[in-house]
């Protein structure tokens, strides 16, 4: 389960364009930040995404992207040309194929490959589901994870929904501001559309006579958006940009992004996902919910920045500014996999995350101040760096977020762990911690 906004011109503070994702998925189910620079590729060559070969382009951009560690496609990512894309998962009427075809992921990192603007992006996975489809488990240990996709798509002049339902689809140019949250979104209001969308409609039956198409209403599997919480993460991340529209800006994101239900969040106690910073804890509802990397980007017509976690629950972590150029990534130690390793960023940083839920709102309040301290330099930072001391200014981020974290974990540790919480949960994160490895205190 994920999270995805945008908040166009007329709504954001300083006129940019802002956008941002939590990325749910496994609690084990690390997440690599990576930088792969723009190539050029000989004629008839291919790329092999996730489960099938694509024909390859000539030249493909430069991309920056946060992607499960075992997938080729990505959760999230820019390109050098400011593109930004996240992804939902939607599940819909249509059927699913287990088998072959390109994932939502692998459709969102051919589309900031090969598109130099929001609305090629579009036309980019428009074509690749035309040829080639959708399908494929996208579940780490859960192979049964097969689903359709839902994206927003921007960059500093304007932004798309796009989702999709089969190799159907409708998109949705954006006014002011939308989010998207594991359920179709677009209703009436449809820029564009697959010309088989209203016509295959009728023939189910989804599409009564005189009725005027909603593309949500006739595609939408209920079950599954329902118990999804999407709808009400969805309303969230709504009233969150409308309570601060036209001032709405990148540390709003950080926070909308960090956010909980309840002010007494306790991560034991939801049944489904409905929070936008999500935890894990219930192996039926609730096992890939884990929010395992974060982005925020403002979209600027002579500058694009970009802040990512690098790490999972954004809750418990930093955004560092990240920005394209000669220089883009600090060393972030071991790629990380499904099993705990000290040497990666994204680890060390999950021990932190996993003390910090045997009991949350103690642990957190030992070193929260801290990080939004440190945090808040970093974002007042960004806003004033020269080009030349962009990167400089990255690898102090991550610097110091690392430095800060073996601090953070005294701290935490500290704080004596909460008695033993409600049975189930307490028996899912003891399984999850011993699968990786990892020794919580």
């Amino acid at each position: 389960m994920c999270d995805t906004f945008v908040a166009m011109h007329s709504s954001t503070a300083g006129g940019s364009v802002i956008f941002g994702k939590n990325s749910d998925r496994e609690p084990n189910e690390a997440q690599v930040l990576e930088y792969q620079s723009a190539a050029t590729h000989k004629s008839g060559s291919t790329v092999g995404c996730m489960y099938i070969a694509v024909p390859q382009v000539a030249q493909t951009y430069a991309v920056l992207l946060s992607r499960p560690f075992w997938m080729w496609g990505a959760e999230m990512g820019a390109n050098e040309k400011g593109v930004v894309i996240g992804n939902e998962a939607v599940w819909t009427k249509m059927p699913y194929r287990k088998k072959d075809g390109l994932t939502g992921m692998d459709l969102l990192r051919l589309a900031l490959e090969r598109a130099g603007s929001a609305l090629a992006a579009v036309e980019v996975i428009v074509q690749l589901l035309h040829d080639f489809g959708q399908g494929g488990s996208c579940g780490y240990e859960d192979k049964s994870m097969i689903y359709h996709n839902s994206f927003i798509i921007a960059d500093a002049y304007e932004a798309w929904v796009l989702e999709t339902a089969g190799d159907l689809w409708a998109a949705s140019k954006v006014i002011s501001y939308h989010s998207i949250s594991n359920g179709l979104t677009i209703g009436v209001e449809i820029d564009k559309q697959h010309p088989d969308l209203i016509p295959y409609a009728r023939k189910k039956g989804w599409l009564k006579k005189g009725e005027i198409f909603n593309f949500a209403v006739c595609y939408s599997d209920w079950f599954y958006t329902t118990f999804s919480g999407s709808r009400k993460r969805k309303q969230q991340s709504s009233c969150f940009i409308r309570d601060h529209i036209k001032a709405f800006d990148v540390s709003n994101a950080v926070t909308m992004l960090r956010s909980h239900h309840a002010l007494a969040y306790r991560p034991d106690k939801s049944l489904i996902s409905d929070s936008i910073c999500a935890h894990a804890g219930i192996p039926l509802t609730r096992h890939s919910t884990q929010t395992t990397g974060s982005m925020v980007a403002r979209l600027k017509k002579d500058l694009s920045t970009f802040w990512f976690t690098g790490t999972s629950a954004p809750c418990t972590g930093i955004f560092k500014p990240i920005w394209f150029g000669e220089a883009v990534l600090p060393n972030l130690g071991t790629k990380p996999i499904g099993l705990y390793d000290p040497k990666s960023v994204w680890w060390r940083h999950e021990l932190l995350h996993r003390s910090v839920l045997r009991n949350y709102q103690s642990r957190l309040i030992a070193y929260k101040n801290d990080r939004d301290l440190l945090e808040s330099t970093f974002l007042t930072l960004a806003d004033k760096v020269e080009e030349r001391e962009r990167f400089a200014l990255t690898e102090e981020a991550f610097r110091r977020s690392e430095q800060n974290l073996e601090l953070w974990l005294e701290k935490v540790r500290d704080v004596p762990a909460a008695p033993a919480p409600a049975f189930i949960y307490n028996r899912y994160w003891k399984r999850q911690n011993r699968k990786a490895g990892i020794e919580v205190v």
